[in-house]
């Protein structure tokens, strides 16, 4: 990461704590880019309006080289299905240093936007004819080293991915380079695990049901391997896939996944797009996550999760950017709440009690979610956690005479302008003025790297 702040700490005029802003806060910071309780040297003023960095608890970084390549209309039931050839045929096109060149350009993207941390749900294992690189960890390594590079903080979430589908078929040709064995991708993560340091953890995924079959599942949940870290995995995404489980396996997805695994604050259950009632009240009551990724779920037309029976049943979340359509908290939150205000035709769907803030509950909401499901000491301004944050642009009209009761509102809600100023991750600057401190050679050379892969 690049030159680190005073070593003494800073202060805000307006500091975003767990219970809302104070006024004049300030934090230490370690030599490890920690936060601690009442610094003894001099400070630094470092802004009016200072927010914890937010965690993307969902990505695919390579499909960022191909949004907006899949926009035109190729038959009149276009869906994620056909969207999802589309994509394959894409990533059959990319190497390591494609994809580190594809993964650091996103994640300054990442950084400028706000988001700080980003869990990285990597299926590009192999070759694309399926066969393991010399180091079959490489694909991997790309995505830790462009996220050092680029100064965000990892979750790298490795893929088990076995079938085509719920009826255990084998791997098309485009899914080859997914493919593991259960012993194969418990070796990955063995691997893996010897690089996690404090700016990368190393968790589990498991990229759908009807990828990994009932047996590997058990397999891979019983392992020592996965007796910590977080576990994630796709789910309910679309009605097809629902209606497959239920034709092959005589359940709904996240009823399956209830009765057949100990889900619970370790798991992210990403998208849950299709829930029963009775489904939704389990998944809160069991304090897993559900990772939403809004633009995503627009963009591939997959359907709306039921928001606000998920809060008023006590259910956390988070955000992700995912196919990376767009890449910006704010958007994801914005459309978080839209939707569900198309849906219901009323307003303010996230705010369930009289007087609350949209803006600060979704917020709020996103980073405790979102630092749950990456498994690392993020998502707050408090001692003993990593010192991630953004800093607001004060001078920008869109927050003028706005205050500490509509400040978070105005930033999610009152335009497009980007208002993050400046982002620091584990207590070293990467964004200073809206610029990231190596952002023209990181799009210099990903610009190279989109250029020799083409439109496919």
């Amino acid at each position: 990461m690049s030159e680190s702040t005073s070593p003494s700490g800073f202060k805000a005029s307006q500091l975003w704590r767990d219970n809302g802003w104070q006024i004049d806060g300030g934090f230490g910071l370690s030599p490890a880019g920690v936060l601690f309780d009442n610094p003894t040297g001099p400070t630094e003023q470092i802004g009016r309006w200072v927010l914890p960095g937010m965690p993307n608890l969902h990505s695919h970084a390579f499909q960022r080289a191909m949004a907006g390549l899949a926009e035109r209309r190729s038959k009149a039931d276009d869906s994620f299905w056909s969207w999802r050839e589309t994509m394959y045929a894409f990533a059959a096109a990319i190497n390591p240093d494609q994809l580190k060149a594809i993964a650091a350009q996103l994640y300054v993207e990442m950084l400028k936007a706000g988001y700080t941390h980003v869990c990285e749900f990597h299926y590009l294992h192999h070759q694309p004819d399926g066969t393991a690189y010399a180091q079959p960890e490489e694909m991997s390594l790309a995505l830790i080293e462009a996220a050092r590079e680029a100064g965000i903080g990892l979750t790298l979430l490795p893929v088990l991915y076995m079938s085509g589908g719920f009826d255990g078929r084998a791997l098309s040709a485009r899914q080859r380079r997914f493919g593991h064995s259960v012993d194969s991708y418990l070796r990955l993560l063995e691997t893996l695990r010897a690089h996690e340091s404090d700016d990368v953890r190393v968790g589990i995924a498991l990229h759908s049901l009807r990828a990994v079959p009932e047996l590997a599942l058990r397999d891979v949940l019983a392992s020592e391997l996965a007796q910590t870290g977080p576990i994630h995995i796709h789910i309910a995404e679309q009605i097809g896939e629902v209606q497959d489980c239920l034709a092959t396996r005589g359940a709904r997805p996240v009823e399956w996944l209830f009765d057949h695994a100990a889900v619970d604050a370790r798991w992210c259950l990403v998208h849950a797009t299709h829930l029963t009632e009775a489904e939704t009240l389990q998944l809160a009551r069991s304090g897993a996550v559900a990772g939403l990724c809004p633009t995503t779920e627009a963009n591939l037309g997959d359907g709306l999760f039921p928001l606000a029976d998920f809060l008023d049943a006590g259910g956390k979340l988070g955000i992700g950017s995912d196919s990376h359509i767009s890449i910006s908290p704010v958007e994801e939150l914005r459309w978080l709440e839209y939707g569900q205000r198309l849906l219901s035709r009323h307003r303010n769907i996230a705010a369930r009690r009289q007087g609350d803030s949209v803006g600060e509950t979704l917020w709020r909401a996103a980073l405790n979610g979102g630092a749950q499901a990456s498994g690392a000491p993020i998502g707050a301004l408090r001692a003993g956690v990593r010192a991630d944050l953004i800093v607001l642009d004060d001078s920008s009209p869109l927050l003028a005479a706005r205050d500490a009761r509509s400040l978070i509102d105005s930033f999610l809600f009152a335009g497009n302008t980007p208002l993050v100023r400046d982002v620091m991750v584990g207590g070293r600057w990467q964004v200073r003025n809206f610029r990231h401190r190596d952002e023209e050679r990181i799009a210099a050379r990903y610009r190279a790297a989109v250029d020799t892969i083409g439109t496919h």
